[in-house]
């Protein structure tokens, strides 16, 4: 899926809407209000986000629990699997499953910790405790209220912010965005603010934490400064990837944007090799579209590793040493 470009502003038919956005809302209240959350005997930390697509939760887990790895703790990750057909609890073999079994952000996930994806969050939650989880970790989940959470991050893309500010199918919003953002113990936002999304946090709850952090690639990608690339991707927001590519100093020939999760096939990367070919660039994506590529089709393809760049990294690692005493 695609987010419609009327989410990013209001419409007539965002308008027009409105009023099934307003029964999402009251669905999504009553679930959390009538569902009594299991509370796990160790500290359980979610990174979530209010807006349908990409907004970097992955890489923001993935960050969280390297800063809970230093500080000598047993990380687990607990992922729900979007895109992959196994229900769980199961635990992540990067080296055996396949994005069709696990989805593609688990793989992820799976290289820098235990992961388990399960469609029931407890569920899921109780495997990693038995296998001697000192942490949990969610990939996601902000919604589900069947898991008790110790800390609570909202992630928003900087440069869509919260859209519409209208619920779905209206707007982008999981949620009411006041309702969200007041469940939040702290907003991380991703990239520079362009939307306006501090202005909206501090409208609602002045004192609420904000953290700033970026996406920035990792010294190894200076080889691909120059270099000519034929960029593809299937992810929430696929301008990010290409805009971070043009910032390294690449010279980007053409672009194709998939919808996010989207599953390659050998005749899809077939046309794009053959299109880079014809250009004579190389053929360029992210980590997370790379776990959805045809393996034979692997070593055709170039990835682009990135990183979590915090601005103030004192002050998250301050916040994650207080659920941990």
């Amino acid at each position: 899926m695609r987010a419609p470009n009327f989410w990013r502003v209001r419409s007539g038919l965002s308008a027009i809407l409105a009023p099934l956005g307003h029964t999402y809302a009251l669905a999504g209240t009553a679930h959390r209000r009538f569902t009594t959350p299991w509370r796990a005997p160790v500290a359980v930390i979610c990174v979530g986000n209010l807006v349908a697509g990409g907004a970097g939760k992955t890489p923001i887990a993935i960050a969280v629990g390297a800063i809970l790895q230093d500080k000598g703790k047993e990380v687990h990750f607990l992922s729900r699997g979007y895109g992959g057909g196994l229900p769980g609890p199961v635990r992540v073999d990067p080296d055996v499953h396949t994005a069709k079994q696990v989805g593609d952000e688990p793989l992820l996930l799976g290289r820098v910790a235990s992961t388990w994806i399960a469609k029931n969050k407890v569920a899921g939650a109780k495997a990693a405790l038995s296998n001697g989880a000192e942490i949990l970790v969610m990939d996601d989940g902000f919604q589900n209220p069947s898991l008790s959470k110790t800390l609570s991050f909202l992630v928003v893309d900087g440069g869509y912010g919260f859209g519409n500010e209208r619920v779905m199918p209206a707007g982008p919003l999981r949620e009411p965005l006041s309702v969200g953002v007041s469940r939040a113990d702290a907003v991380i936002l991703m990239g520079a603010d362009t939307t306006g999304v501090s202005d909206a946090i501090r409208r609602i709850d002045p004192d609420k934490p904000l953290f700033d952090a970026r996406l920035a690639p990792l010294s190894s990608a200076q080889r691909y400064v120059g270099t000519k690339v034929l960029a593809f991707a299937g992810i929430g927001r696929p301008e990010k990837f290409f805009h971070t590519l043009r910032n390294l100093g690449c010279d980007i020939a053409t672009t194709r944007a998939f919808p996010d999760h989207y599953d390659y096939t050998p005749d899809d990367i077939a046309t794009l090799a053959e299109t880079a070919a014809d250009l004579n660039a190389t053929l360029m994506t992210t980590a997370k579209d790379f776990q959805r590529v045809p393996e034979d089709a692997r070593p055709l393809i170039e990835v682009l590793d990135v990183v979590v760049e915090w601005r103030n990294p004192d002050a998250i690692e301050s916040m994650l040493s207080a659920v941990l005493s």
